[in-house]
């Protein structure tokens, strides 16, 4: 079986661009696949378009195979960015081909399920307002009354940082900032119930000083901090670990981690108790499979990062449907009206579980007229991190 083309679009999602991937196969049996990275959408959308061309005539069974030559012919590249990103969207694609040929799911195709109702937590759950207390503890209730038993969000976003502006001055923040932070998390614990967990974000984007007193802060406070995510940057691993042994909250990294080889120092220094590799970015399935398999040599949990499409979305559940050491899955709360039209049919995600279907392969299919209705913004919205 034969790979005969491959088409890439990009397509406006509510937080930025996805990339979205099909490959067919002279058999006429097709795949689809996501290679969604934030910001460089445009950048990445290119990047598939040429991969897809290199693999052109290879036989698409072969998925370690060609993942393998992808990565070592483009290594010049790099280890990260777009060439991984458009290595994980072919993977989701070719995994997806492999499924319809069996007539099998592809969570059977990795070992079979332990589960196939993968629970959530909710992201994007706060898109309106002036970042408030009371604005975020108001869409904290709604976001909880869909049936989200977890969440995540940034409470130092509106403050410190901005998408196309000056940083703050070494990722550090005001006095009046820090309080800001703390009165954003406390309104949304209040509104949510002292058991309902919460993941704080930072984004790297504190300074490690402020990292660990904001996180000692967060303790004293009571907030349910299910995890503190990437408080330094994925190029400071020791800084990670040296934060981690000063902080009593867990810490979770890994959306920046682009494949096995960068998230092996992090689980050698023991710098996570969660690792959040994102299957649009870190090699799509294949890879994905393998972080989970490292990380559960080191006795570590796997919650996917998932701010992305839907693709993104059901190719991690399938994931996690076959992994034992699997704890959460991240899920945009508030997406486009679109999203559930681009696909073939809605995503099934009731009371804060997405449900797997027997379906063979994924489960789904693009409806191609529905994504061109929605091209990418190819220029970045000012806007936060969230």
């Amino acid at each position: 079986m034969k790979i005969s083309s491959v088409k890439v679009w990009l397509v406006e999602g509510v937080k930025y661009n996805w990339t979205l991937v099909k490959v067919y196969t002279d058999e006429g049996i097709t795949g689809i696949g996501e290679a969604t990275n934030w910001m460089g959408s445009p950048i990445v959308t290119e990047a598939c378009k040429h991969v897809g061309q290199r693999i052109i005539g290879e036989d698409a069974s072969r998925i370690d195979y060609l993942w393998t030559k992808i990565y070592r012919d483009l290594h010049w590249m790099g280890q990260a960015g777009p060439v991984l990103s458009a290595i994980s969207g072919i993977d989701i694609a070719l995994w997806d081909i492999a499924g319809k040929r069996a007539g099998m799911p592809v969570y059977q195709l990795l070992g079979g399920a332990y589960r196939t109702r993968i629970p959530l937590y909710a992201n994007y759950w706060f898109i309106s307002g002036e970042g408030s207390p009371a604005d975020y503890a108001r869409q904290a209730k709604l976001m909880k009354a869909r049936g989200f038993t977890a969440c995540k969000f940034d409470p130092f976003a509106h403050t410190s940082y901005f998408y196309g502006s000056d940083l703050a001055e070494n990722l550090g923040l005001t006095e009046a900032q820090k309080d800001l932070a703390m009165e954003r998390l406390l309104a949304v614990q209040e509104a949510l119930g002292p058991a309902f967990p919460i993941a704080v974000e930072t984004h790297a984007m504190l300074n490690a000083p402020t990292a660990v007193e904001m996180a000692h802060r967060i303790e004293k406070a009571g907030i349910n901090c299910m995890w503190y995510e990437e408080p330094a940057g994925p190029e400071f691993p020791d800084a990670i670990a040296e934060i981690k042994r000063r902080i009593a909250l867990p810490v979770c990294v890994g959306e920046r981690l682009h494949s096995r080889f960068m998230c092996l120092p992090v689980l050698q220094k023991r710098a996570a108790d969660i690792l959040m590799p994102d299957i649009t970015r870190c090699g799509g399935i294949s890879e994905m499979r393998k972080i989970a398999s490292l990380c559960e040599c080191f006795n570590v949990s796997v919650a996917p990062h998932n701010p992305n499409g839907p693709i993104s979305t059901i190719a991690s559940a399938h994931v996690m449907a076959a992994v034992p050491n699997f704890f959460l899955q991240e899920f945009i709360a508030t997406d486009v009206a679109w999203r559930d039209e681009v696909i073939d049919k809605p995503l099934s995600i009731r009371d804060g579980f997405f449900n797997l279907s027997d379906s063979p392969g994924l489960g789904f299919d693009l409806v191609e007229e529905q994504v061109e209705r929605h091209p990418g913004v190819t220029i970045p919205r000012p806007g936060f991190y969230v």
